[in-house]
């Protein structure tokens, strides 16, 4: 499997939101969503603030594919969802509340939420 390189990671964890486009059973892109993103060591993860429901996290569910623009790094992605159990989402929690601290701490706390948590992917480049 492909990583991110030092820069990609660089750039994407400076970027304040990521564009993210599932592609379609026929190949196509879906229109892109805007989201946050964290990085939690290596890797790079964004969560469905509306939980599993939304239109864009069931296009992912879908295809388990994507593009993301971020930072200005555009890149093909498998999108791999990670349990809401996974102990991951602990880092997760915090990076995001750490990046993201000037919001609302009612915002914060929708992002870090049980259905949010619930639709957490992880970027993985191709």
């Amino acid at each position: 499997m492909a990583s991110w390189t030092t820069d990609e990671l660089k750039k994407i964890e400076a970027a304040e939101e990521l564009s993210i486009a599932s592609l379609r059973a026929d190949g196509t892109l879906r229109n892109p969503v805007t989201i946050w993103v964290v990085r939690a060591g290596d890797n790079l993860y964004v969560r469905s603030v509306n939980g599993r429901n939304s239109g864009w996290f069931r296009g992912v569910q879908a295809h388990h594919e994507g593009q993301i623009r971020a930072g200005g790094v555009t890149k093909d992605v498998a999108l791999e969802e990670i349990s809401a159990d996974n102990e991951i989402n602990k880092q997760l929690d915090t990076a995001y509340a750490t990046k993201y601290r000037r919001y609302a701490k009612s915002i914060i706390d929708h992002i870090n939420s049980a259905g949010a948590r619930a639709a957490t992917i992880k970027l993985n480049p191709h």
